[in-house]
């Protein structure tokens, strides 16, 4: 195997492309050789990033770069058809969640890779996230039996800021933020409780930014320029999205091909920001309180009469360096030695699809008065073919 670096490209400049920094060691292993997003000022920013870099406005430019791998970091719509355009050059990819903004999307890049046998990666970076794995160790050593049910409460404190003034707030571009910002929520629960999403129902609305008048297109913009904590209470919002039809309240029931069952809810304007699980087995319950270094997962396993703090047992959330409490560094590491060596992955191609299949039938279901809306089932041949790690 070449010691060469590795050759990556990042398509999608705005925020979340910020990761693939973690991937630009030149002389160590990787480095960026090119940068693509359609306007200009990011690609700007994206060259003092990576000065070495070429810059391009199409992704169709780099796909005779003969590069070994690219971070497709586009908004949500963008994720479907260049996924399958660079599996198809042989381009190993790693896709930003959510894999696709709808089940049959999902299934056509799988179905790509599957074909293809390119390499495919997805950024479900919570799974390297210290409160998911202090959640998961726990479970899998016992502490509350089997699992039975999870509750997950989202509060989006920024949510304003951050999913109701861009494309996020275009149903057309995310399908709903149950699905956009859900999919990480419904990802880590489906991975606790070791089963998928077969069934769903849901109510939500906009119950709030809807009824703010002022709006504004800041699709020149970045992120940088419309985001500020400042912006309190909710109803203060200026400039908000010209296309705004995406629930900012939803509340979801979930049954999973096991028997557990999941709940899910997210609400894009709370004063604070975090999320908290509750995951209840049949000797037990535990529950994150906060979801950063220094926080605490409690874990309750014998009986007692009315509400005590004092859990059973207590472990502190570990500290790490890099975004997303260390989970960012830890993801583009996997996804640079997965496309080098191959081997088995946290993230997973196939629960990646269950995440978006489990927020689009619940959004087909807030959407039609609460109907519970099956899952269709995804080929077994491509769930053996990820099961394998990618191998024939």
């Amino acid at each position: 195997m070449s010691t060469e670096d590795l050759r990556f490209g990042v398509v999608g400049l705005g925020a979340r492309s910020r990761l693939a920094k973690h991937a630009h060691s030149p002389g160590e292993g990787s480095r960026i050789v090119a940068v693509c997003d359609p306007v200009e000022a990011q690609q700007q920013a994206a060259l003092a990033e990576y000065p070495d870099a070429q810059a391009y406005a199409d992704h169709t430019d780099l796909l005779d770069l003969k590069l070994d791998g690219v971070f497709l970091t586009t908004p949500d719509d963008l994720h479907e058809d260049p996924a399958i355009d660079f599996l198809r050059a042989g381009v190993a990819v790693f896709v930003e969640k959510p894999l696709a903004i709808t089940t049959s999307g999902c299934d056509r890049v799988l179905q790509a890779a599957y074909e293809t046998g390119t390499r495919l990666y997805l950024g479900h970076n919570m799974r390297h996230m210290p409160v998911v794995l202090t959640m998961r160790e726990l479970i899998q050593q016992g502490a509350i039996g089997e699992v039975k049910a999870i509750w997950c409460r989202h509060f989006v404190g920024h949510g304003g800021d951050f999913y109701f003034k861009d494309w996020h707030a275009d149903r057309r571009r995310s399908t709903s933020l149950l699905l956009q910002k859900g999919a990480h929520d419904i990802d880590v629960m489906h991975w606790l409780a070791g089963g998928y999403t077969v069934r769903a129902n849901a109510l939500g609305g906009l119950t709030l930014y809807g009824g703010i008048a002022d709006r504004q297109d800041r699709s020149g913009q970045r992120f940088s320029e419309f985001v500020s904590e400042d912006n309190w209470p909710p109803l203060s919002q200026t400039g908000m999205a010209p296309v705004m039809d995406v629930e900012d309240l939803s509340m979801a029931n979930l049954q999973l091909d096991n028997g557990v069952l999941m709940s899910y809810e997210q609400c894009h304007y709370t004063p604070d920001y975090w999320r908290n699980y509750t995951v209840i087995g049949t000797a037990g319950r535990l529950e994150n309180f906060g979801d950063g270094p220094g926080d605490v997962v409690k874990v309750w396993n014998s009986r007692r009469s009315g509400y005590r703090a004092d859990a059973d047992i207590v472990v502190e959330i570990p500290d790490a360096e890099g975004g997303h409490a260390g989970a960012d560094p830890r993801l583009v590491a996997e996804f640079v030695r997965f496309v080098r060596e191959g081997g088995a992955t946290l993230t997973s191609p196939v629960a990646a699809r269950a995440a978006v299949a489990a927020g689009y039938a619940a959004t087909t279901s807030l959407r039609t008065n609460g109907t519970p809306i099956d899952v269709p089932p995804l080929d077994q041949a491509l769930i053996e073919y990820f099961d394998r790690g990618q191998t024939r």
